[in-house]
Order: structure tokens, then sequence, then C-alpha cells
């Protein structure tokens, strides 16, 4: 097959997408521009587990961020798009021997890496056998693979969203396979507007990870349709595409490398209400043993009681979080709008330099 400069179909596209990372591109070095390797220094807990990464892997990576979350110890985790398992193997770590890592991706090239080097991970990790199974299909799909209604734990994504023609499908079988209290966490390339036609079906421009980004607005309203009430802002980025030609197509339009949460709680509401309640960490998450972030504006500092709107109250006490919490008040006496403005311990901590959007709802 050969890229067809003119192709603007959602088939067309996708298939583009899968040539251009299956057989045009040899390693990240390859890409045209930054934007789908825009990740800047992984934290500690995280290079950590990349030391353990066979370099066939770690060579052939894309992504915009490091979308892998805290807290996973056992958990069954989805990573969409996973390429040749370069977060599918950092994750596999942290679940452990009792967890699992689905990597689900359509590019028969890049996953053959995967599942080549996937005995080698586990023997590296100590494990008897890999924690690890690679799906070759589409991420609209899931079922399509096997993944049952409400059987993960969290689904990751690491700049894969933007490529899919059918965002509102990925988003929808996130929500069905997520049990009840589960995360999708997402690194994702965004943009300041709605991009021209022209742009968006730019085969090139699509597989570098610009043409498909989204509105930052319009991924809020899909999420919240699919059900993901609250979406929350982790932090963000500003994207710089070092490519002349390439930036001249897009014209003034502005890209951000952001990192969101979205968790499947039911009886969320739409704003941020006041029942007077209150969080305190207690300390312990690997990565945060002192610190640890929810969102942009919601830190919380071990031993530290911190007033919480209801949402920030239900992603702690009703997710795999609630053993790391302690939450107090009930959602009894409403107290009308609450000002969600950042947490003490988000305001003191003088080391953030977050570039962010939006409150928490």
């Amino acid at each position: 097959m050969t890229a067809n400069p003119n192709a603007s179909s959602p088939s067309d596209l996708q298939a583009f997408v899968r040539e251009y990372y299956g057989r045009l591109l040899a390693s990240s070095a390859d890409l045209k521009t930054n934007a789908c390797c825009a990740s800047g220094a992984p934290p500690a807990w995280i290079a950590a587990r990349l030391a353990h990464v066979h370099p066939d892997v770690a060579a052939r990576f894309y992504g915009c961020g490091f979308p892998i979350p805290h807290g996973l110890d056992g958990a069954t985790v989805i990573d969409l798009g996973c390429g040749t398992g370069r977060d599918v193997f950092v994750l596999s770590q942290l679940v452990g021997a009792d967890g699992c890592v689905h990597g689900v991706d359509m590019t028969p090239a890049q996953l053959a890496v995967a599942i080549e080097t996937a005995p080698w991970h586990a023997a590296r990790f100590g494990y008897a056998a890999p924690n690890t199974r690679f799906h070759h299909g589409y991420v609209e799909d899931l079922a399509g693979l096997g993944i049952a209604d409400a059987s993960v734990d969290v689904v990751v994504s690491n700049c894969v969203v933007n490529l899919s023609p059918r965002k509102d499908l990925v988003l929808a079988e996130v929500f069905r396979a997520l049990k009840p209290g589960g995360e999708f966490y997402l690194s994702d390339v965004f943009v300041d507007r709605r991009l021209p036609a022209a742009v968006a079906s730019d085969p090139v421009l699509y597989a570098e990870c610009l043409g498909g980004a989204l509105y930052q607005a319009d991924f809020v309203s899909l999420a919240r349709r699919a059900g993901f009430t609250d979406p929350r802002v982790v932090s963000a980025s500003p994207i710089t595409l070092q490519n002349d030609e390439i930036a001249s197509r897009v014209g003034t339009a502005q890209f951000t490398s952001v990192t969101y949460r979205l968790f499947k709680l039911a009886g969320l509401d739409e704003q941020c209400e006041d029942y007077g309640q209150t969080a305190v960490y207690r300390g312990g998450i690997e990565g945060a043993e002192s610190l640890f972030w929810l969102d942009d504006h919601h830190a919380f500092e071990r031993g530290r009681p911190e007033r919480v709107c209801a949402n920030t109250a239900a992603m702690l006490a009703s997710t795999r979080f609630a053993r790391w919490f302690e939450v107090h008040g009930a959602r009894e006496t409403h107290l009308g709008l609450y000002s969600c403005g950042p947490t003490t311990a988000a305001a003191q901590d003088a080391s953030v330099a977050r570039k962010v959007g939006g409150s928490c709802c």
C-alpha cells in the first residue's frame, strides 16, 4: 500500500495511519514533528521501570505523555494503541504477577515486536509467565476482542485517541469495559480550536497526531456523553511542532499535550457541589508517598485534611484510591455550589508549573 496524499475518509485515514506506523516509520526519530513524542522526562518511579524495557520496544515508541497512573498493584489494565508495548511492559511491572495488562493495536508489525519480547520481559521481571496479552484489533471495538463488560480496572492511552476516526466509540467502549469506579487515564494531543477540514483530513497531519487532535471542549462533551461526568485535567504542556512546513499547514492553531483522568462513577454532579466533606491522604502510594495529585489543582499532603466537593470525595472513596484515603462526611446536607479552587497542598506546592484549562467540573 502506498500513501495517498488526498485520502480523507475515515477508513482511508485509518489505513494510512496503520501503514505509517507499521512500515513507513522505522523509529520515533522518523516522525516529522514531536507531537507524538512530546513526553518530557518521566518521574523516577516510572523511569525505574522504563529501564527494564527491551531496547527494540523503546526505539519504536510514539507517545505524548506518561499516562501511567498510581496504585495499580493487582489491577487489570488495557493499553489502547499499545504499539510495540513500551507502556504495557511498564504497566506489567506495576500490576505485578497477579495483575494483567492487555495491549490493543491495529498494526501487526508493531504488535509482532511486543509479542516477541513478552517472554523476555516476563523473565526480566521475575514472573513465571507473562502477565501481558496482546490483541490485534481496533480500539473502537474492544468487545470484538473479547473484553467483557465491567471487567477492567484501568484503561490507559498514550497519544492514540486522536488517531481514531470515531472517538465517540472509543470513549463508549472504554466506559463499557471499565468496572464501576474504574478509570480511563490518557495523554493525548488537543488543540485550541476546531480544525478546518483540509487540516483534519490530511493523512500526514493525521498520522502525526495533529489532524485528529480534538478541541478540548469537544472532548469534554464527548466524554460526558459517554458517561464520564467529570473529566479531570492532570497536567498539560504546549507542543512545539519543530517543522516549518507542517506548522505553515496548520496555521495559528496551538496544540497541547494533556493528560486526563476520567472515572466511571455513578451519581456525580455536573458541577462542584458542597456537602461539607473532607479528605485525608494516609500516604503510601508509590511515587506519591508524601504528596498525591488527583488532578491539576487537587493535591493531598499526607495527614493534612482538605475540604473537597462531592465529586472529588467520590473519586477518592469509591475507586481503587479508597485504601489510601479517609473521606469524612456524606451527601446529606447540601451547602450549595462548591468553589473548586486549589487545595491547600496544591496552593503551597511551589514546584508546580502546570498549564491547565477548566475547573474540576
